[in-house]
Formats: structure tokens, sequence, C-alpha cells
């Protein structure tokens, strides 16, 4: 029996506060893991904090593929995720009132931003030839799989290099920046915290697929709207933290890093999904959301390197109001056409 609208989305909510809460903690004592145990000044450093604050990416998606049997809500996930993280740098622009974000942030984000535009490029485009047959597969396995592990190690290796090329002479010695947690006890917290993510994001999909089915809406608008905001409020609560601490640089990048690690989601959900390849089973009206991560990671790059300063109204930045316009074309195209 269907349950209640009432109690699809109560079930919604207490799904998204968990998150919320639990991944917030989680992405904290991963950032203590990596500081105590020396990770976060190496390039595995930076993949274990991308896996971390997308854990609850990867959890929901890989639930709804193995266990729901649900990839439009597993990809819709993923691509809204991007989507909701780059949104993020609308607000940050409202809320750095000093000056724009776009004058103050390192231009090395360009980096992550350009690798951005190409994985979900490449995504776009195998959606839309996934969808005239199988010619692309490796048994169930989509051959861009396999091409988007190689595009993420690439662009974490290329970014890591640029970061540690440019800040060389600025490191001296590693200073620890959590004195009083022990590694222990930061390890038994993280556990605690992903146990939690885990099993939330094990059931997200089943209630988002009750919520697609009392609205009456598809599960293509669900995921990249509903269930992608309630996996990227950790992403949104670090990413203010830093804010309100003065750390911009640190903001921006949690955002753009996460969205390489969400879109290699893709490829391993690919491998989790039995029945063929991923993108064969999904609605092309995705396409719609992979493409507009790549309008706003070009948006992105222009800001950051235009660096422009004025402001319209003394509110946002001209970049910014357009991802925000993208951000609202892309929500109003699936919820008519695929809600």
């Amino acid at each position: 029996m269907l349950p209640t609208v009432f109690i699809v989305w109560l079930e919604f909510a207490l799904c998204a506060a968990v998150i919320a809460i639990a991944g917030t903690k989680l992405s904290r004592y991963g950032d203590i893991i990596a500081d105590k145990t020396g990770l976060g000044g190496a390039w595995i450093g930076l993949a274990l904090m991308a896996t971390v604050t997308s854990l609850p990416e990867l959890v929901t998606g890989v639930s709804a593929l193995a266990l729901a049997d649900a990839p439009d809500i597993a990809l819709g996930n993923v691509l809204g995720a991007c989507i909701i993280n780059l949104t993020m740098i609308v607000f940050l622009d409202l809320l750095q009132r000093e000056e724009s974000i776009y004058t103050r942030a390192s231009q090395g984000h360009i980096l992550s931003a350009g690798f951005g535009i190409v994985m979900a490029g490449f995504v776009g485009f195998s959606l839309l030839f996934a969808q005239h047959g199988d010619a692309m597969s490796l048994y169930s396995v989509g051959v861009y799989s396999p091409l988007l592990f190689l595009l993420y190690a690439v662009a974490v290796r290329t970014v890591f290099r640029y970061e540690r090329a440019s800040r060389a002479e600025a490191v001296g010695e590693r200073v620890e920046r959590y004195p009083d947690i022990l590694l222990r006890d930061a390890l038994l917290r993280y556990t605690a915290g992903a146990t939690v993510v885990v099993a939330v994001g094990l059931w997200l999909p089943f209630v988002a697929r009750d919520l697609a089915k009392v609205m009456g809406w598809q599960e293509t608008f669900v995921g990249t709207l509903f269930v992608a905001l309630a996996t990227t409020l950790p992403e949104i609560t670090v990413t203010l933290s830093a804010l309100r601490i003065g750390a911009l640089d640190l903001a921006i990048s949690n955002l753009l890093g996460s969205n390489l690690f969400n879109l290699l989601i893709i490829a391993i959900g690919d491998v989790v999904y039995l029945k063929g390849p991923l993108l064969s089973f999904v609605s092309p009206l995705h396409a719609m959301s992979a493409f507009s991560v790549v309008m706003m990671s070009g948006v992105a790059v222009i800001g950051l390197f235009y660096r422009p300063r004025t402001r319209v109204f003394k509110t946002v930045g001209w970049a910014s109001l357009l991802l925000l316009s993208i951000y609202l074309v892309n929500a109003m195209f699936l919820f008519l056409y695929g809600g």
C-alpha cells in the first residue's frame, strides 16, 4: 500500500535532516583524519576528502541502482548535486558583502571548473549516444565509464600538482590543526557518521520513489531537484561554514571538487547496475541537466578569469545571475517535461 502524501514528505524531511547533520560531522572528522595522518597534503588525501564530502551522493546512487532499481533517481541525484553546488556560488557571492567573490577567489579554481566542463560534457554526449542502442557497451558496462575514471584521475592529479606548485614557497613546517582530538576518537566518530549516512542513503531512494508516485512526478524530476538537495546538504553546510571563517577558496574548492567526484559516481553506478549500461536505461531529459552543468561551469570559469567587480543592484555579479538563471531554467524544464 502506498504511503500518504504527508508520510512520504515527513520521511523525506527526516532523511534530509539526518544527512545534513551526520554528513557535516562526517566531513569534519574526515578532515581531522586527513590532518592527523598527514594525508591532507598528499594526492590520496585530496581523493579521500572528495569521497567524504560526496558520500551521501555515492551511497544514495548505489542504493537507487542496486536495491531500488531507480536509475533515473540515481542519475538525477548526481547531476542535480552538481547543479546545486554551482548554484551555491550565487549565495556565496550574495553573502560576501565586502567585494565580489570573483575578485577575491583564486584563479586556480578555473582548473577544477574546466575539468568539470569536460566530464559533464562527456556525460551529456554519452547519454544522448546511449539512447540509440548498446553500441558503447562492454558487457553490462558502458565504455564511457572507464573513460570517466580516467578523466577523474587526470583531473585530481592535475589539480593537486597545480596546487602543490603554487603553494610550494608558502609551505613551512606542518602545524597540526586539531591538537585536542585524538586520531582514535576521530576514527570512531567518522565511522559512526559514515554508518548513519550509509543507512539513510540506502533508504532515501525508496522514499524518493514513493514521493514520485504520490505526487505524480517522474523520477527524473524528483532525483534532480529533491534527492540532490538532500544529499548536498553537508556540502552546503561545510561551504557556508568555510565562508563564515573567511576561507573563501576552501568554500569554492569544496564545491568544484565535489562536482568532479559526483560525476565519477556515474561510472561507479554503471558498474553496480547489472541490467546493462546505465545511460541506456535513463530518460534523455537528463542531458538537459548535464549540459546545464557544462554551461554553469563555463560561467564560473568566465567569472573567475574576468573578475567582474560590478554588482547588479548591489546584490550579486552578473556571472552569479547567469548561474541562477540556468538553474531556474533547468528546474522549470524538468518540471514541465519530466515532472
